[in-house]
C-alpha cells in the first residue's frame, strides 16, 4: 500500500485575520481621465463594415485565452488579431459580440473588487493569473468604454447576449465555442475577417511604417554589434538579443522569431535556434521585424557580409537575388495580379540560374507548370501581405488573395531569395552553402508601389557603404 502524496500550490496560505485585512484601506484608484484610444475611431468603422456584411446575424469574436508556457507560467498574451482590429483591446478572455440589429457589446473581465467577500475580493492579490498585484491592473468598466469607445459588460453576462444561432470565429476561445453551437458561416466569417484587413486604412499604414522605421534601426543596432557578436560563441543569438531589445524599447515585441542565420544556416528559411558562432568569411541573414504596441508588425530582409565586404561568389549570388527584387518592385501597381510579381522575380532566377549552368534546361522551360525546376534552390514565394500578422489575412479565400488583384492601400512584402544547399551535389562547390534573400516592405499606390523600408540599402555596393559608416 502507498502512502498518499501531498502534493499542492507553493503559495502560503492566507489567514482569516489576513483576508479581513486585505479588503480594507484601499485608496480609489478610479481614472476619470482615460482618454480614447487612437484606434478607437478607426474601430467603429470596420465593426460597422462587419456587420453590415452579415446584416441580421449575431457575429461573436474572441480575444483568445492565455496558454500555458511550463507548469503555472503562461506565455505573455497576444490576441487574436481579429479581434483587436475590431475593438482596440488587448486582454485575454475577452469577447466581442455584434448583435443581430448591429450593436457591437465588448464583454471583458471587469477590474478585480477589493472589498468583495469571499474568493472575488481575493483575486486581486492571490490569483497568479489575473490578480493585479501579479499581473498588472485591468480597467474597470468605466474605463474600458473610454478606452475602446464601445459599450462593455461583464464578461459573467456574456451568456445572456449568446442566445440563438451565431457565427463565431472558432478555435480562439474552448470555452466560447462550447456554448455556441456550430453554425454553417463559421468559416465565411473567418475568411471576411482576414479579407478585410487586405486593404490598410490609414493609420494602420502609419503604423506600419513606425513598425519599418524602428526596424531599420535594429537593423542599425546588428550592424553596429557585429565585432562583439563575432568573439561569442553564439553570435547569432547575440545578435538576435540586440534586434529584441530594440523591439521592445520601441514596440511591443519582435512580430515573429527573428532569424539570424550565418553561413550555411541562411538556406534554411526559418531558422530561429540562433545558436550558431559567426565567421568573418560569410554572409549573415538577418529576418526580424519590430512589432508596434498596435500589434503591427514590419518584415524585413537583409544579407550582409559579416566582414562588411562580400567575395565574388557571394556578390555573384546576391546581385541575381537583387535584380530578381528589383523586377518583382517594378511589377507592383493596382490592377496586376498578386502572383505576377512572384513569377517575375523567378522568372529573372531562372535566367540566372541558366546563365551559370546550374539549370540544364531553358528559363521558359523551368517556368513551366510542369517543371519548375528552378524552385530546388529558391523553395518558397516571394511574398505575402502584411499587418498586424506577419503573414497578414493568411484565411482570405484564394479568389481575393492569392488570385485576386492589387488594388492601393495594400501592404505586402517582396522577398525573392536563392538556398544553396551546403550538400546540393547539383551545385559547384564555390556555390554550396549561400543564402540570400532580400526582403522589403511596400505599400501600393496609385500609380506603383512605395518602398517602405527605403531607409536600408538593397544593392551590395550600398550595402557595404552602409556597413562601413556604421562601424566607423
Amino acid at each position: 500500500m502507498t502512502d498518499k502524496l501531498n502534493t499542492g500550490s507553493h503559495d502560503l496560505p492566507v489567514s482569516d485575520a489576513l483576508a479581513e485585512f486585505m479588503t480594507t484601506g484601499w485608496a480609489d484608484s478610479r481614472r476619470d481621465d482615460v482618454a480614447a484610444l487612437p484606434v478607437a475611431a478607426y474601430t467603429a468603422k470596420r465593426r460597422a463594415a462587419l456587420a453590415a456584411r452579415f446584416p441580421g446575424e449575431r457575429l461573436v469574436i474572441p480575444s483568445g485565452t492565455l496558454k500555458v508556457r511550463s507548469n503555472d507560467n503562461d506565455y505573455r498574451f497576444r490576441p487574436h488579431s481579429a479581434f483587436t482590429y475590431l475593438t482596440g483591446d488587448q486582454e485575454p478572455d475577452d469577447v466581442l459580440v455584434i448583435d443581430p440589429s448591429g450593436e457591437a457589446t465588448l464583454f471583458l473581465r471587469p477590474r478585480s473588487p477589493r472589498s468583495a467577500p469571499g474568493a472575488a475580493g481575493q483575486e486581486f492579490y492571490r490569483d497568479r493569473r489575473y490578480g493585479e498585484f501579479w499581473v498588472g491592473r485591468r480597467p474597470d468598466l468605466a474605463e474600458a468604454e473610454a478606452l475602446y469607445l464601445l459599450d462593455c459588460a461583464p464578461i459573467d453576462r456574456l451568456d445572456d447576449a449568446l442566445g440563438g444561432p451565431a457565427r463565431v470565429l472558432r478555435g480562439v476561445d474552448a470555452s466560447v465555442d462550447a456554448r455556441v453551437a456550430p453554425h454553417d458561416g463559421d468559416a465565411e466569417l473567418e475568411a471576411f475577417l482576414s479579407e478585410m484587413r487586405l486593404i490598410k486604412d490609414e493609420w494602420e499604414v502609419a503604423e506600419l511604417q513606425f513598425s519599418v522605421d524602428a526596424t531599420v534601426r535594429g537593423f542599425e543596432d546588428v550592424v553596429r554589434a557585429l565585432p562583439a557578436a563575432l568573439a561569442h560563441r553564439r553570435g547569432e543569438r547575440y545578435l538576435e538579443g540586440v534586434f529584441g531589445l530594440r523591439a521592445r524599447l520601441e514596440g511591443n515585441a519582435v512580430g515573429y522569431e527573428s532569424i539570424v542565420a550565418s553561413g550555411a544556416h541562411a538556406c534554411v528559411l526559418h531558422w530561429i535556434r540562433n545558436d550558431g558562432r559567426l565567421n568573418p568569411d560569410d554572409l549573415l541573414l538577418l529576418d526580424a521585424g519590430v512589432e508596434t504596441d498596435g500589434l503591427y508588425t514590419a518584415d524585413v530582409t537583409r544579407t550582409m557580409p559579416i566582414s562588411g565586404r562580400f567575395g565574388p561568389v557571394q556578390r555573384q549570388v546576391y546581385e541575381l537575388v537583387y535584380e530578381a527584387q528589383s523586377a518583382a518592385i517594378d511589377a507592383l501597381r493596382p490592377g496586376a495580379r498578386f502572383r505576377d510579381f512572384h513569377r517575375t522575380a523567378m522568372r529573372v532566377i531562372a535566367e540566372g540560374l541558366r546563365d551559370w549552368g546550374v539549370l540544364k534546361i531553358s528559363a521558359d522551360e523551368a517556368m513551366e507548370a510542369g517543371s519548375g525546376l528552378y524552385r530546388r534552390y529558391t523553395l518558397c514565394s516571394s511574398g505575402h501581405m502584411l499587418g498586424m500578422d506577419v503573414h497578414d489575412c493568411a484565411r482570405a479565400r484564394a479568389e481575393v488573395y492569392l488570385d485576386g488583384v492589387l488594388e492601393e492601400g495594400q501592404v505586402l512584402t517582396v522577398e525573392p531569395g536563392l538556398y544553396l544547399q551546403p550538400d546540393d551535389l547539383t551545385l559547384p562547390p564555390e556555390l554550396r552553402g549561400i543564402g540570400v534573400r532580400i526582403e522589403d516592405d511596400l505599400v501600393i499606390t496609385a500609380d506603383g508601389a512605395r518602398l517602405m523600408s527605403a531607409g536600408l540599402p538593397r544593392h551590395p555596393d550600398e550595402i557595404e557603404g552602409w556597413m562601413a559608416a556604421l562601424s566607423a
